[in-house]
């Protein structure tokens, strides 16, 4: 267990330049690319270079020294990376980027009181960019816009506001048909060729066409949603990234004059009539934080969901009982792997003294909201049924999603309707074998390959899926993978 000076009022706190985290006394391995396998690992020492070693821990961190959140070996076993991190404590300084430096929360307790916390911490972040080279790659994550997310006080709530009254006018019926809508006109697309990308060819279309509907446009305007969204992820190169920034422009543009020409029953007419008046110039921000914050976040969560299901006996049904629900996916994964492992970027508003650690004002704090559910180990799915509120995933406090209710109906609408269409669908390769994005934000699949028996457009298959929760007892699962069908 992690040791921390005692933070209590009978003890005194420590002051700036005192050491104030100790490792576990057994250590733990060092994960690959960490400092510390030059050392051979850590001990108690003051000098092998590990976290117990002497510094000022105000001083902005040295990235060499820094374990790195960012490349294939963190995408590929994270949980290790976490484990080794709890070392220091509560926090725990990283490299998310190259020379991109940040102080990592992976204590439960501690993410609550940051996230709730509005004296103490800031989500402004312009100060902290100064820091940083201006073509970061960070900085589509972390620079700041005048939206929700990057402000504090009452212009925070002003821009929140809108965003989640207007939610409140789409009612659940009339989302599920949109999220159908395009789940239907999605699998009718490859539904012939029997095989499938569900990351490239589903989970990260379907979030990106039920918007473009929600905010009001015909459907013909989803493919330039999505093409412009997939060159901003994408953009090898910044040629690239300006020409999708600039047809993303295009895209909103057209939605703005559109709703001003004629409001309708949608998001960006209920934006723009909102009571607290924002004008076009505070509308076009919040718009575009609802589609990009919101389509990678429902991308994940769809495809990992999708991977637990098509990988896990447990949720196939078999002739001797039911089967879990997409409801069960979620949760396990909102739980155990949630679609953003680390974000809500938070910034001190003065040098406090943290859980045990010094920050500085304006130091970049990330939450990590994976390492916080899985401080007392993996969650069961009976946990996960009775205190599926209790995650970080949505985050927590002032700034956690203010549409949580909404991304539920279109991740469980978008997996109950792909397994209503195919049947049998299941993996094309071992689950082992399934790649992880690097990136030290997302929990994302490169790619879910999977196969099934082709459909024509008009059919609807008879599933074994089932896809409503039921009260019968559940049988124990045959094995905990499911194996890909053979080639015949």
């Amino acid at each position: 267990m992690t040791r921390l000076r005692p933070s209590s009022s009978s003890a005194s706190h420590p002051v700036p330049g005192e050491f104030v985290t100790t490792p576990h006394p057994s250590g733990a391995t060092p994960p690959p690319g960490c400092p510390a396998h030059v050392h051979g690992g850590l001990d108690d020492g003051p000098d092998n270079g590990g976290p117990s070693q002497r510094a000022h821990p105000l001083d902005r961190p040295d990235p060499s020294a820094l374990l790195k959140l960012h490349g294939p070996e963190f995408a590929a076993d994270p949980n290790r990376y976490y484990d080794y991190l709890r070392q220091y404590g509560a926090l725990a300084p990283v490299e998310i980027a190259p020379d991109v430096t940040a102080m990592l929360v992976t204590d439960y307790r501690a993410a609550l009181d940051l996230l709730n916390d509005t004296a103490t911490w800031s989500k402004d972040s312009r100060e902290w960019q100064k820091t940083i080279a201006p073509d970061s790659q960070v900085i589509p994550m972390l620079g700041y816009r005048p939206n929700a997310l990057f402000n504090d006080g009452e212009t925070h709530r002003r821009y929140r506001q809108v965003i989640s009254d207007s939610f409140q006018l789409v009612e659940p019926h009339i989302l599920r048909a949109k999220v159908q809508h395009a789940a239907d006109t999605l699998i009718q697309a490859f539904g012939a060729n029997g095989e499938v990308d569900l990351v490239g060819e589903y989970a990260q279309l379907l979030p990106l066409m039920v918007f473009n509907d929600l905010f009001g446009m015909p459907d013909s305007y989803g493919e330039r949603l999505i093409s412009a969204i997939g060159g901003l992820m994408d953009a090898a190169s910044p040629e690239e990234a300006n020409a999708a920034d600039a047809a993303f422009t295009s895209y909103i543009m057209e939605l703005i004059g559109a709703k001003k020409a004629r409001r309708g029953p949608d998001l960006t007419s209920w934006f723009m009539d909102h009571p607290n008046g924002l004008s076009d110039e505070e509308v076009i921000p919040q718009i575009v934080v609802t589609m990009a914050a919101g389509n990678e976040p429902l991308a994940n969560l769809i495809g990992n969901a999708l991977s637990r299901m098509l990988s896990d006996d447990r949720y196939y049904s078999t002739l001797s009982g039911g089967a879990l629900t997409a409801r069960d996916a979620i949760n396990e994964v909102l739980w155990n792997d949630p679609p953003m492992h680390n974000y809500s970027a938070h910034y001190p508003r003065r040098d406090v003294f943290f859980h045990g650690t010094w920050v500085r004002q304006g130091q970049l704090v990330l939450v990590s909201y994976a390492a916080a559910n899985s401080q007392f180990g993996e969650t069961t799915l009976d946990q996960t049924r009775t205190g599926g509120g209790s995650h970080l995933a949505w985050a927590s406090g002032p700034h956690a999603c203010p549409v949580q209710r909404h991304a539920l109906v279109i991740a469980m609408t978008a997996i109950e309707r792909l397994t209503a269409w195919l049947s049998d669908i299941e993996l094309a390769v071992e689950p082992h074998q399934l790649e992880w994005r690097p990136g030290a934000f997302q929990r994302a699949l490169a790619a879910l390959p999977a196969r099934f028996t082709p459909i024509t457009p008009d059919q609807a298959g008879a599933t074994p899926w089932d896809s409503s929760p039921s009260s019968s007892t559940r049988p124990e699962p045959i094995s905990t993978e499911r194996r890909p069908a053979s080639a015949t």
